[in-house]
């Protein structure tokens, strides 16, 4: 059975130290955030499939409905999602190690995560917070009558989480790696949570003072935002977004790390340009600091500051585009396998591709002034974070399942619901590039009648993307009774966590790895070897 067998009382789950039972209550949280942030997404859209507002009371419900969904996904869900799940599970199975380098401080990291839901909680039952995700001042220190400082100190609280498990998994990467792995052979998905792991320990100090002077002012009516008091609302831009850009790679890094590694195992090829790919996530995560004002071009800042940020925010995409064309060199005469984690990849690959694309068009300030504050920023939004993130983290989940519970699940039904999300994805967002191409602003509660096709159709996808999410919930849960025993590597992939049993021992290995070679050697005969095997199997 594995750590999962190791005891089963509630209590040896409460406060365990294994880092893959941690990873895993980390799984039920973000799901239960997952599952309220998408309800409010979805009230949203069936709000927005008539002009007139009818589904919420008022305007106040929308803006409450609004705030709530972003702050559960993006703080709850997509910033946390990969690293501390897939990163928690992953990252000692990956480097050889027996835990993480902190096991105790890897628990505290998970209750203070809860802790921090629990007030935002709070916030959404005693009359929710109506400021949006941003909590743009001065409106949210000295206007709004909602929920702001609790909701803003479940934010503050959910970082110190995401800082342990960042400063957890550097000092697991520099010192507990097993005998052999250098730092070129550490495969892509631990490069990708070292480089996030430096973001969120450097960025997000910023935001934690940021949230404490919006209390300060809402409390004390200190004049740091509000101009009515000497402060400056701009003040509170840089700092917002000097954080918040860099967390748009803290959710997307991590699953540059998964995509490669999907890719690489269902190309059944070494990952093409290994050294640049490494090099390109340390450089996302370098120049990721160097962007925010591109957020403010429609602000008072200069014509020349907005220009700097606009050539800084065109350099950023320069990285990226070479995961991605890197992405397909590997595939490019591989046998690849379109198996349910490859689907997901395509998907991500297809996905972030046309919001990289769309990302440009607002880093130039010409054409940002005129799409600002539109559903083109939304749907360009949700083309990175959800096509992106959501995306890769079903694709790791569904690629390490077999190693997490020892189960493999339906093909079947994981094929077809890594097609109904990607569908269902694009009618809902693709058509919200028209809608802000054609002037529809965003946050909005009512809208002219000429935008309700498009907005029909987007809340029709909208549908059809909530049954794609809720499909794997079901079957994944399905296989941990009925699924075929997985065995130790049911990919035939390489990696050190393949090489141990599924799922895993409590202390993940039964001896000392050594490392010999670099993470990809599909070319090796023993790979080759091992996946007719696995194919004769009927596994793959």
């Amino acid at each position: 059975m594995g750590y999962l067998g190791a005891d089963y009382t509630i209590k040896s789950w409460l406060l365990t130290t294994d880092h893959k039972r941690i990873g895993l209550l980390y799984m039920i949280s973000i799901t239960v955030f997952f599952l309220l942030g998408g309800a409010a997404a979805s009230l949203l859209r069936l709000e927005l499939m008539t002009p007139r507002g009818d589904v919420f009371g008022s305007p106040d419900d929308y803006n409450r409905s609004f705030t709530i969904h972003g702050v559960f996904m993006v703080f709850f869900f997509l910033i946390p999602g990969v690293p501390a799940v897939l990163g928690n599970f992953l990252v000692p199975l990956m480097i050889g190690a027996r835990d993480l380098a902190f096991p105790r401080l890897n628990l505290m990291s998970w209750y203070i995560y809860m802790i921090g839901g629990l007030f935002t909680l709070y916030a959404l039952v005693a009359g929710g917070v109506d400021t949006g995700w941003t909590f743009y001042t001065p409106y949210s220190t000295m206007f709004s009558n909602t929920q702001v400082i609790a909701a803003a100190l479940g934010i503050f609280i959910v970082g110190f989480s995401s800082i342990l498990t960042a400063l957890n998994f550097i000092v697991t990467i520099h010192t507990m790696r097993a005998p052999g792995m250098t730092w070129l052979r550490l495969p892509l998905f631990i490069w990708a949570n070292y480089a996030t792991s430096l973001i969120i320990v450097l960025g997000t100090p910023v935001l934690a003072i940021t949230i404490i002077l919006v209390a300060v002012e809402r409390l004390f009516k200190v004049g740091i935002f509000d101009p009515a008091y000497g402060g400056d609302p701009l003040l509170f831009q840089h700092l917002f977004w000097f954080y918040s850009h860099p967390a748009v790679y803290i959710m997307i890094l991590p699953s540059f790390g998964v995509i490669s590694e999907i890719v690489t195992a269902f190309a059944r090829k070494k990952i093409f340009g290994y050294t640049f790919m490494a090099g390109a996530l340390l450089a996302i995560a370098v120049l990721g600091f160097l962007v925010w004002g591109h957020h403010m071009f429609v602000s008072s800042q200069s014509m020349y500051a907005g220009m700097i940020f606009s050539v800084l925010s065109f350099l950023v995409a320069v990285p990226s585009g070479i995961k991605v064309f890197n992405w397909t060199a590997t595939l490019y005469k591989g046998s690849v396998s379109f198996k349910t984690p490859m689907l997901y990849a395509l998907g991500f690959i297809g996905l972030f591709t046309i919001g990289g694309l769309t990302g440009l068009v607002l880093s130039t300030m010409a054409t940002d002034v005129h799409v600002h504050d539109t559903y083109f920023v939304v749907a360009h939004f949700h083309y990175i974070m959800v096509g992106g993130m959501v995306m890769a983290y079903l694709g790791g989940l569904h690629f390490w399942w077999p190693k997490i519970t020892g189960r493999m699940y339906s093909e079947f039904w994981g094929a077809l619901s890594a097609l109904t999300v990607f569908i269902g994805f694009n009618l809902t967002f693709f058509p919200q590039f028209l809608l802000g191409y054609i002037g529809m602003p965003r946050r909005y509660y009512e809208y002219p009648e000429e935008y309700q096709v498009l907005n029909v159709m987007s809340t029709a996808g909208a549908s059809v993307l909530a049954v794609g999410y809720m499909m794997p919930l079901l079957y994944l849960l399905i296989s941990l009774k009925v699924g075929k025993i997985a065995g130790p590597n049911p990919w035939a992939a390489s990696g050190l966590e393949w090489e141990t049993a599924s799922p895993p021992p409590t202390h993940n290995f039964l001896d000392t790895k050594i490392v010999t070679s670099g993470p990809y050697d599909y070319e090796l005969q023993e790979y080759a070897d091992s996946h007719r095997a696995v194919q004769e199997q009927g596994i793959v």
